[in-house]
């Protein structure tokens, strides 16, 4: 079958899309920004990348025989994520019925009650944006998705390895039915063309239901932590929105959408697809377990904090590689090379995560306190991958936006919070490395912020180089 293939850049797509090629399907992947969908060598000639962005008019194949919809903008902005999700649903829908599409699967979240959160509210109205079309949708609705790199097991896992001693909000007796991320991609690939899944909605879930407390408790029984939680009633959703920012890697707006969703119980309300699919699912502790072995082993394949919902980046910036120019601020370090350029590139490659920014380590965790503060992303989102890097991929605070080993160049983003804009460029030649961070000011506060740094600039950015350099020769 050829399938077309939305969110193909996040969390859940890029994996599905390497289940649904296994399988022999060929697949249209839909992305803002091509060059970060990840495409394994083994299946790249049944792969096919087009460009689009779903807040806009978007034109695809019309001889697609069936679609996912991966697609949510919850993770940067509270206030408007759900417009985009309606504007989005709509110009998809569309499109899409100007195709010979035979089916449409989504995946959202359980709906278990009538009082749901902004974002459990925006997922069923997206749902019915997407009924209201002429393709037949099948729906399958997930509650936490357990696997390396989803978003609720990173939080959980930051939780239990940094606090010995919880003092949590009251919602952690709140009741939920948790999914092995191998689990939801088996029944996303198996409802595929399926005569009795067209059309309809399922409920999909772990053989497990437990309070968030439990999960916790559980999460520490695996890795042997004794670990305390204390609830109380006092914690508002906003005191607990502050409180996962502090210890976890989210960033404002995605903790107070994830808050707001574990106020009320996430249980699956039917279980008709095993009727179908009979499956005996992973319980949630043996799911940690898989998840903690894939951290170790090094073979993460997709994580939450890479996936392009998480960034409020225009795809037009990837039209034009370079950074700005006209009205911004440079500083600019360069040495002469004794070592041999792809090794210095290999060592830029490892910035930040565990790896750190080879110099004056202390200033860059200080910057990400503050980051966190002001509500935003932060330093401990860390890295996915400790040595591949593509385009798009999160590497503390920053995002790679571009990324070419042969030329040797590389250009970050800045997601911190900061009056403006900002890039740090690596560029190697055979004979020198030259590092420049560019800073776009917004207004006077922009431009008093980056002459109050000026002088740690000036210490950090030199002494950062020339430990890169250092370390290279070792």
């Amino acid at each position: 079958m050829k399938i077309l293939l939305t969110g193909a850049n996040g969390y859940v797509g890029t994996r599905l899309l390497q289940v649904l090629a296994k399988e022999g399907h060929h697949i249209v992947a839909l992305a803002r920004s091509p060059s970060s969908v990840f495409i394994p060598k083994s299946i790249s000639s049944q792969v096919e990348v087009i460009q689009g962005d779903l807040l806009k008019e978007i034109s695809i194949p019309s001889d697609i025989d069936a679609a996912y919809y991966l697609v949510h903008s919850m993770s940067l902005h509270l206030k408007d994520f759900d417009e985009k999700d309606k504007l989005a649903a709509r110009n998809f829908t569309n499109a899409l019925n100007k195709t010979k599409c035979k089916q449409l699967i989504y995946l959202t979240g359980l709906i278990t009650t009538t009082h749901l959160s902004k974002h459990l509210a925006s997922r069923l109205e997206v749902e019915n944006i997407l009924k209201s079309g002429e393709i037949p949708v099948t729906t399958l609705r997930a509650g936490i998705v357990i696997g390396s790199g989803s978003a609720s097991f990173e939080i959980i896992r930051d939780l239990v390895e940094k606090l010995p001693i919880m003092v949590a909000p009251k919602w952690v007796n709140t009741k939920c039915q948790p999914i092995a991320i191998r689990d939801a991609l088996f029944y996303l690939s198996k409802v595929l063309g399926h005569s009795d899944c067209i059309g309809k909605t399922f409920d999909i879930g772990g053989p497990d239901v437990l309070t968030y407390k439990q999960m916790l408790y559980q999460f520490a029984k695996v890795r042997k932590l004794h670990r305390l939680i204390i609830p109380v009633p006092v914690l508002t959703p906003k005191l607990s929105s502050l409180w996962l920012i502090l210890v976890t890697s989210t960033n404002y707006f995605l903790a107070r959408s994830l808050v707001d969703s574990m106020m009320v119980n996430a249980t699956c309300t039917e279980n008709a697809i095993q009727s179908i699919f009979p499956r005996k699912c992973l319980g949630y502790a043996e799911a940690v377990k898989k998840a903690l072995h894939a951290l170790e082993e090094n073979s993460v394949i997709s994580s939450w904090k890479d996936s392009w919902t998480t960034t409020s980046l225009d795809p037009s910036m990837f039209e034009d590689i370079k950074t700005p120019e006209f009205g911004c601020y440079k500083e600019k370090v360069s040495q002469a090379l004794s070592s041999d350029p792809d090794e210095v590139f290999k060592t830029i490659m490892d910035i930040g995560g565990k790896t750190g920014y080879f110099s004056m380590n202390w200033a860059w965790r200080v910057r990400g306190l503050i980051d966190t503060l002001l509500g935003g992303v932060g330093i401990h989102r860390g890295r996915t991958h400790k040595k591949t890097l593509k385009v798009g991929d999160v590497i503390d605070f920053w995002r790679v936006i571009y990324l070419n080993k042969e030329e040797r160049h590389m250009i970050l983003f800045a997601e911190m919070k900061i009056p403006g804009e900002a890039f740090l460029e690596f560029d190697v030649s055979k004979s020198e490395v030259i590092q420049t961070a560019t800073f776009c000011p917004k207004g006077v506060f922009g431009r008093a912020y980056w002459w109050v740094l000026y002088p740690i600039h000036k210490i950090l950015f030199p002494r950062m180089l020339s430990a890169l350099l250092e370390k290279t020769k070792r």
